[in-house]
């Protein structure tokens, strides 16, 4: 069934709102997990770096010490928790539109945004039986989800792109 209205078009062009999708999700977790990891190597070649001009000895970050876990899971949650309390959104999930908001669709804080990081290795503790509901459940909220009360919808609204496309058709073909 093809819309009949304009409006009607517009609402079939736009997934804003509309909770995200399981591919859309993982595609901007592999993002995010690429970004936060290579900060956090650029980060710790930097930091050896600066040691070893200013003591002038050699820094050695070994990926078992102790020291450098630590340091990466506090990266690891100041990553995810700071973007989801402050705007919704990831680098990962600004790239590909989509954002965390409550499970009433009202803007997160720092509360929903701390308890989502702290929660979400519990959905890779459980052998990924907690990200199912992002495939199956019709909310698709994950255990994570579920634990700080958020959902992940669409946050870019495709109707801007799909004007700006037509008046550019309009341009190219002014009698038509």
């Amino acid at each position: 069934m093809q819309p009949t209205t304009e409006s009607d078009r517009d609402d079939a062009v736009s997934q804003q709102g509309h909770y995200a999708g399981a591919a859309t999700r993982l595609a901007a977790f592999a993002i995010d997990q690429t970004v936060l990891t290579t900060a956090f190597a650029l980060g710790s070649a930097l930091l050896a770096w600066v040691i070893a001009v200013v003591t002038a000895d050699e820094v050695n970050w070994e990926p078992a010490t102790v020291v450098s876990g630590v340091a990466y899971l506090v990266w690891w949650f100041i990553y995810w928790a700071y973007p989801w309390s402050v705007s919704g959104k990831t680098v990962g999930m600004a790239v590909l539109g989509i954002r965390v908001v409550r499970a009433d669709g009202s803007s997160t804080g720092p509360r929903q945004g701390t308890l989502r990081a702290l929660a979400l290795p519990l959905s890779f503790m459980t052998l990924g039986i907690g990200f199912l509901p992002i495939v199956f459940g019709r909310h698709r909220r994950a255990l994570h989800d579920k634990v700080a009360g958020t959902a992940v919808v669409y946050s870019w609204d495709a109707r801007g792109a799909r004007w700006r496309f037509l008046a550019r058709q309009q341009e190219l073909d002014p009698g038509g």
